[in-house]
C-alpha cells in the first residue's frame, strides 16, 4: 500500500501504515536488497522491478544492464511476462545501435550474452527489437506501459509520454 506525499499530508495514518508499520521504527522504502556471504549489501532495485522466475529473484535493472553491455544494444527494458510453470518469464525490448540489424541470430546472441553475464535463469524468454521505448518527457522508461502491453492489458494514460507512437511498436509476446 504505497502512497505519495499528498496522501501523507492528507492521510497521515495511511502514510504510517504504508511505510512504518512492517518493521516498527524502520522506514520501508520498497527497495529490495540482499546480503552476500561476505556481508555486503546488494541493492537490487524497486520491489516491483524484481522478477520471480522459477523461485529466483532477478532484478530487471540487472538484466537490462547485461543487455546494454553488448556492443550492438543501445537501450533495453525488461518486464515480467506471466508464465504458468515459472511464475514469470523475462521479456526484453531492445533498441539496437545504428550499425546493428535485428535478426533471430542476434536474439540468440543476446540471450547467450545475458547467460554469461548473469546466469542461465536470467536469459530472456522473449526479445523484441524496437526503434524506441516509451518514455516520459524527462527520459524515464515507462515500464508500466511495457508491462501492460506484454500482459495484453490496456496501457492506460499515455499522455505524459514524449513518444506515444512507441507504444504501438511494442509486440505482445503472449
Amino acid at each position: 500500500m504505497a502512497c505519495n506525499v499528498q496522501d501523507a499530508l492528507q492521510d497521515p495514518d495511511r502514510y504510517l501504515e504504508a511505510y512504518w508499520s512492517t518493521f516498527p521504527g524502520i522506514y520501508l522504502s520498497g527497495d529490495v536488497a540482499r546480503i552476500d556471504e561476505d556481508g555486503y549489501f546488494w541493492i537490487q532495485g524497486r520491489e516491483d522491478d524484481v522478477l520471480n522466475v522459477a523461485g529466483h529473484r532477478i532484478s530487471t535493472a540487472e538484466v537490462e544492464s547485461a543487455l546494454v553491455s553488448h556492443p550492438k544494444v543501445a537501450e533495453a527494458a525488461v518486464v515480467g511476462k506471466p508464465d504458468i510453470l515459472k511464475g514469470e518469464e523475462i521479456a526484453a525490448f531492445v533498441v539496437l545501435m545504428d550499425n546493428a540489424e535485428p535478426s533471430p541470430r542476434l536474439k540468440g546472441i543476446l540471450r547467450e550474452h545475458v547467460r554469461r553475464e548473469i546466469g542461465p535463469i536470467a536469459s530472456p524468454s522473449y526479445i523484441g527489437f524496437v526503434d524506441d521505448l516509451p518514455k516520459t518527457r524527462s527520459g524515464k522508461i515507462m515500464r508500466r506501459v511495457i508491462k501492460a502491453k506484454v500482459r495484453g492489458e490496456d496501457p492506460g494514460d499515455t499522455s505524459t509520454l514524449s513518444n506515444p507512437e512507441s507504444v504501438d511498436m511494442l509486440e505482445n509476446p503472449l
